[in-house]
């Protein structure tokens, strides 16, 4: 059993955890009108989902579909797993599934349209016949499905939808996100016969992709509040700091981890100080 814990935990990605519950946090404390409302049953709810089964559910899914393109991966020798397709391991990706399914239960209708768009976007982008991640650009712009937790939490916390700015917004950074992590898989995809947004582009156009998704959803949540963009521009401004140094992209790419976490929490704590000035906090 703890070999299976263990083995679950690699296979969930914890250095990506944050990648779903991140959102989470983002979209309860720019959702909520007073602190009060800032831990829930409903919202840490969410974010207990978002932060470990979903991720279960989302990498076992990919790993499941991606057992022979894995084999010729050198990123799932040490950090990530590859798939063991032991039967304990497929029960507990389709219960951290079942799981999703209980937050419909938990949530106003008007979250739900989020809640099953990320269920099945995380199912189709790795499942036959859909696949999307071996669709060029279909690959990029499926992987919205990472801002959905976000817009489920404000939705659910609000009774309203996030504004269509912001949406769009996260959109982009999301697909910029999802090629840039591409770029490192470029030649064991290439050697496995997938296609994708970056295999198609290559390497420098890819980097170019990136940049111009960046640039547009800094665009986008500066349309929000001039703040947000202008925060948002540290990812145009790393992607083309990367593309011209020497630094190697697989080496720049486990950066992201540690730079999505800095940009969430100042956009966290940016929607927490609406309600809870930070005038007050240091009184």
């Amino acid at each position: 059993m703890s070999e299976l814990f263990r083995y679950l935990l690699v296979l969930s990605r914890p250095r990506f955890w944050l990648y779903l519950a991140g959102p989470v946090a983002v979209g309860v404390t720019y959702g909520i009108s007073d602190v009060s409302g800032l831990f829930t049953p409903m919202t840490v709810g969410l974010a207990g989902y978002f932060l470990v089964p979903a991720n279960v559910f989302l990498y076992g899914v990919n790993d499941a579909f991606d057992a022979d393109i894995d084999e010729l991966n050198p990123k799932k020798e040490g950090r990530e797993a590859r798939w063991q397709g032991s039967r304990p391991v497929a029960l507990a990706v389709a219960f951290a599934f079942a799981l999703g399914l209980v937050a419909f239960a938990a949530t106003p209708p008007v979250a739900w349209p989020y809640l099953a768009g990320f269920l099945l976007l995380g199912a189709a982008y790795s499942t036959p016949p859909v696949r999307f991640k071996t669709t060029p650009f279909l690959d990029s712009v499926s992987n919205g499905l990472y801002i959905l937790p976000g817009a489920a939490a404000y939705a659910a916390v609000t009774g309203s939808h996030p504004p269509v700015a912001a949406l769009a917004g996260a959109w982009l950074w999301a697909m910029g996100m999802h090629t840039f992590s591409a770029i490192p898989d470029i030649e064991p995809d290439r050697a496995a016969g997938i296609r994708t947004t970056a295999t198609v582009l290559g390497e420098g156009r890819t980097f170019a992709y990136c940049i111009a998704c960046w640039i547009a959803a800094a665009a986008a949540f500066a349309a929000v509040d001039v703040r947000l963009g202008a925060l948002l521009s540290v990812y145009p401004i790393f992607a083309a700091w990367v593309a011209r140094s020497s630094i190697a992209v697989d080496r720049a790419y486990w950066w992201f981890p540690a730079l999505n976490t800095a940009v969430g929490t100042l956009l966290a704590m940016g929607g927490l100080w609406r309600v809870y000035p930070l005038s007050e906090a240091l009184a």
